[in-house]
């Protein structure tokens, strides 16, 4: 199937409006209560990978990894915490900054609720 030249601008443009929920997202043993927590500028996305690293053995936090692997998928739950609004202003493209701000928050709450992290 050709796609006329209009036509793949026009399409470009709209993926380049699109703008997916941004966020706070953690992964929970649900034995231990130990969490996993990531900032994400693509919920859905990291979801995803998260979800893929861990069933293939390949995530980045190894102890995180082997209880997994020990206790199985069905001991975890993988779940927004947090969705991050956009800013009115369109002219602010860069979340990060404010990801990594509301991550650090939630470790607050979470620590003070005795909740351990991997």
């Amino acid at each position: 199937m050709k796609i006329s030249g209009e036509r793949k601008k026009e399409l470009q443009e709209q993926f380049k409006q699109m703008k997916p929920d941004m966020g706070i997202l953690a992964v929970i043993n649900m034995d231990s209560k130990r969490c996993w927590l990531e900032a994400a500028t693509n919920l859905k996305g990291k979801q995803n990978s998260v979800a893929f690293q861990l069933k293939n053995g390949s995530h980045i936090n190894r102890q995180l990894q082997k209880d997994w692997n020990e206790q199985g998928e069905q001991a975890f739950q993988i779940v927004v915490l947090e969705q991050l609004e956009y800013d009115k202003d369109e002219s602010k493209t860069d979340y990060r900054d404010d990801l990594e701000l509301l991550k650090m928050i939630w470790i607050d709450k979470l620590t003070e609720q005795g909740v351990q992290f991997y």
